[in-house]
């Protein structure tokens, strides 16, 4: 087997290489179908794993295949409020539709853009902000260097392998983390993989 590039440049990394160890091979699953990656992320956003998966399973068998942008703009709110989606959830899940469907949001072109402009792009919709698009450009186009200084696995994860005695904020978090570039989104997978509550991330 190859040995992941960032693996080998992070191995040297006196700190996450003790975690490399322990964690195993770099196995994130990049997901390539953005537009159903992009409407999961709105409707788990803010509730426990299991609770959003169940209700994201009721979402997809509302229709025989996952949803076209016009198919969801087509479906009724109480149809997905059925499911279990809040009236809030439903206006992002639709304004994403929208936006889709306008062309406004290039589903196609996402991949060739910076990782800044993915973020820009996709901030134009009602409840994507920045982490859900750093989530994005991590899972969906397997961007190798970005650094989501706001999660609070990452911070966690931080805190824990450099045994600071309080959670470090996000500029903490960008400082420390230069140490990793340029494959700073293996070194937060590895870091949430650290951490027993995400042992199962992708």
């Amino acid at each position: 087997m190859v040995l992941h590039a960032g693996v080998r440049f992070l191995r040297r990394d006196p700190i996450l290489g003790k975690i490399i160890c322990s964690v195993g091979d770099y196995s994130l699953k990049k997901r390539n179908h953005h537009f159903a990656v992009l409407v999961e992320s709105i409707v788990s956003q803010q509730l426990a794993t299991r609770a959003a998966e169940a209700i994201f399973c009721r979402f997809k068998d509302l229709y025989p295949k996952f949803p076209t942008a016009p198919e969801i703009l087509a479906t009724k709110k109480s149809k997905l409020r059925s499911v279990g989606l809040s009236s809030m959830k439903i206006e992002y899940i639709k304004d994403l539709a929208k936006k889709v469907d306008q062309g406004k949001i290039k589903m196609r072109t996402l991949s060739k853009m910076s990782d800044e402009e993915v973020i820009s792009h996709l901030t134009q919709v009602k409840g994507i902000g920045r982490w859900t698009a750093e989530m994005f450009l991590i899972f969906s186009l397997g961007r190798q260097d970005v650094l989501p200084v706001h999660d609070l696995g990452l911070r966690k994860g931080v805190q824990m392998a450099f045994s600071l005695s309080e959670l470090p904020d996000p500029g903490e978090v960008e400082n420390l983390g230069k140490r990793w570039k340029p494959y700073r989104s293996v070194a937060t997978w590895y870091l949430w993989k650290s951490l027993q509550k995400f042992d199962k991330i992708g």
